[in-house]
C-alpha cells in the first residue's frame, strides 16, 4: 500500500515527521532515499525532536552513524560512504536492537537491511515543495501507515 503526501514547504516536511514520531517503537527501521538536498536530514531531524531527543541531530556523513537518546534510542545512519562496500558493521544489532534507527542512502546496503521496514522516498517538486512517499515493507509497517493521519 504506497502513499504520498505532498508537501510544499520545510514546515509541512517537519510537521509529517511529527505525526510518525508516534507511531513507531523499537525496533522500527525506516529507510530514506532522495536526491542531494531533498530533505533527509531535515525529515530525521524533525522525527528525533518528536521522539523527545534534545541534541542537535546533523548528518553522519563521516561517522556512518550516530546515537541519541530520547523516548528511545535513536540510531540515524548515513550509509553514502559505504557504496560498494561488504563491510559487515554490525547490521543485525543495529535493525534488530533496542533503538528506533533511520538509514539515508539506504538502496546502497539493500542486502543487509531488514525485510520489514518502512521505506521513505523524498522527490523535490520545485524549490520548496516534495512528495513523500511511503511504501511499507510487511504488516507492521502497512499498519503503520494506515494509522498515520496526515
Amino acid at each position: 500500500m504506497k502513499k504520498e503526501i505532498k508537501v510544499h514547504s520545510l514546515a509541512e516536511t517537519k510537521m509529517f515527521a511529527s505525526k510518525l514520531a508516534p507511531l513507531l517503537t523499537p525496533p522500527d527501521v525506516i529507510t530514506l532515499e532522495g536526491d542531494l538536498g531533498a530533505g533527509k536530514t531535515a525529515f530525521t531531524q524533525a522525527l528525533a525532536k518528536a521522539l523527545g531527543i534534545q541534541r542537535t541531530v546533523s548528518s553522519p556523513t563521516f561517522t556512518i552513524m550516530k546515537q541519541y537518546e530520547g523516548n528511545y534510542p535513536f540510531n540515524h545512519l548515513d550509509v553514502y560512504r559505504l557504496a560498494g562496500s561488504d563491510e559487515d558493521l554490525g547490521w543485525d544489532e543495529i535493525f534488530y536492537g533496542d533503538a528506533i534507527t533511520v538509514v539515508e542512502w539506504a538502496h546502497l546496503i539493500e542486502e543487509d537491511l531488514p525485510a520489514e521496514r518502512l521505506e521513505i522516498r523524498i522527490t523535490r517538486d520545485g524549490e520548496n515543495r516534495r512528495t513523500i512517499t511511503l511504501l511499507p515493507k510487511g504488516k507492521r509497517y502497512e499498519k503503520l501507515c494506515g494509522e498515520l493521519q496526515i
